[in-house]
């Protein structure tokens, strides 16, 4: 059965999210995890996220 995960992310913290998520010298892996982790900040489907 599918889960439900609802992420809270502040903005002080969304702000360093983007800023990891924009610099190109991060490890790729660095940046897909932020991007996860936004993406579901804005309660958007697992589907949709795994895109």
């Amino acid at each position: 059965m599918a889960q439900t995960v609802s992420v809270i992310v502040g903005s002080e913290d969304r702000i360093r999210l983007a800023a990891i998520l924009g610099d190109r010298n991060r490890p790729l892996k660095h940046v897909q995890r932020v991007n996860i982790i936004l993406l579901s900040a804005e309660w958007l489907p697992v589907l949709e996220v795994a895109r």
